[in-house]
């Protein structure tokens, strides 16, 4: 018991600090991306009152529109200031596709420094709505269901989710912005994802062994699968206006939007590869225990029955994701269908979402066999246990 614990805690220390060598390395290049923001600080106030819904009528080159200006008072909410009521006006302007929802009393907003010349004499303007603190309030009932419900498994289960999201924003993000090899960053960045998860959830084990040999190869997998895909369907990676805002973000070396690819690709399916592996080498481990005697080959083949279970409800899972991520396009996919399907299927963007589930969904089916044959290997008898009569189905 203690030389797990003292594993365990071994694992989190070279996690952490893997991670702060790797930011490290991801920031060697650093680059200025700051962006040119005269507005000065965003302040979070309250919606205290609204003093005029028609301030100002807005006038362009002498034609007036539809656009309102808003007046209204709020009380800052936070800093050195807080407490101190402040005037600010919202501008409403008509040619949105959605008519704006103008603000009212208790709306907790953020404001900046005016730069409206049509009412210049107050001293501050309105940003957008304050919408995080709902969301707050979600991961913080999510973090204490997850103690409760798995109390020490919870634990291990809160640290591995603080370890990716910070190998994500620590080390991948900023290891892209600042011209790193997004291909081998991507890699080592899935790779570490599945060592840091098995090993604190499970430990140092055989079980943890054939999960993460099973995952890293289904990993693998969509990745090729991927770069031949950018290769035989000649990609380019422009697919949205994120992407063309990416390219310009440093003319002299410019993002690889193909990589972006990629990246998008194998980081969006490990978490499903790893748990379709991770439940399946369980699964046989638990098997191997109650059954006692069984070689390798009947062990590969319970690993495939039971993987046909798996890979269905898997499979739905990815391509369910990968359509819930992108719905806008789902409906455009359905509304223009009947207009110019050959065009719509070969456009570029509605290609790219086509690869990301079928790669996905192709490196969960591989990994299935891989991780049976890795069990068969790990968990097969030696001879020396006890025979019982076992049926693979």
């Amino acid at each position: 018991m203690k030389k797990d614990r003292l594993i365990y805690i071994l694992t989190i220390v070279l996690c952490a600090r893997f991670l702060l060598v790797a930011n490290k390395a991801a920031n060697a290049n650093k680059m200025d991306y700051t962006l040119d923001y005269n507005h000065g600080t965003p302040i979070k106030v309250k919606v205290t009152g609204v003093l005029d819904e028609n301030y100002e009528k807005i006038v362009y080159n002498g034609f007036e529109t539809d656009d309102r200006i808003v007046l209204f008072e709020a009380e800052i909410l936070s800093g050195y200031r807080k407490g101190e009521v402040v005037t600010a006006i919202q501008n409403m302007d008509s040619m949105y596709a959605i008519s704006q929802r103008s603000v009212s009393p208790g709306d907790k907003v953020i404001i900046y420094n005016n730069q409206n010349d049509n009412a210049p004499e107050v001293r501050y303007m309105f940003a957008e709505y304050h919408r995080v603190d709902f969301i707050w309030l979600l991961w913080i009932m999510f973090f204490v269901l997850l103690l409760f419900f798995g109390r020490s498994n919870g634990v291990k289960t809160l640290i591995s989710l603080v370890f990716t999201v910070a190998s994500i924003f620590y080390v991948f993000i900023p290891a892209v912005l600042n011209g790193g090899n997004i291909y081998s960053w991507s890699i080592s960045t899935c790779i570490y994802i599945i060592l840091m998860t098995l090993l604190i959830i499970s430990g140092f084990s055989k079980k943890s062994l054939a999960a993460m040999i099973g995952c890293s190869s289904g990993v693998l997998m969509a990745g090729v699968i991927t770069l031949v895909a950018n290769h035989l369907c000649k990609l380019t990676g422009l697919t949205t206006e994120d992407s063309m805002y990416l390219l310009f973000l440093n003319q002299e070396n410019p993002i690889d939007l193909k990589a972006i690819i990629f990246a998008a690709i194998i980081l969006g399916a490990v978490g499903a590869i790893m748990d379709v592996s991770m439940s399946l080498s369980s699964s046989l481990a638990e098997l191997k225990e109650q059954a006692g005697h069984m070689t390798g080959p009947q062990i590969a083949k319970s690993g495939m029955v039971i993987g046909r279970d798996i890979m269905g409800t898997m499979a739905n899972t990815l391509i369910l994701a990968y359509i819930g991520s992108s719905l806008s396009v789902t409906l455009l996919l359905a509304a223009y269908n009947s207009a110019t399907p050959l065009l719509l299927f070969n456009t570029e963007m509605i290609l790219v979402e086509l690869l990301q589930a079928v790669a996905g969904s192709l490196g969960i089916l591989l990994t299935i066999p891989l991780t049976s044959i890795v069990c068969g290997f790990l968990y097969r008898s030696d001879g020396t246990e006890g025979k019982k009569t076992y049926t693979a189905e």
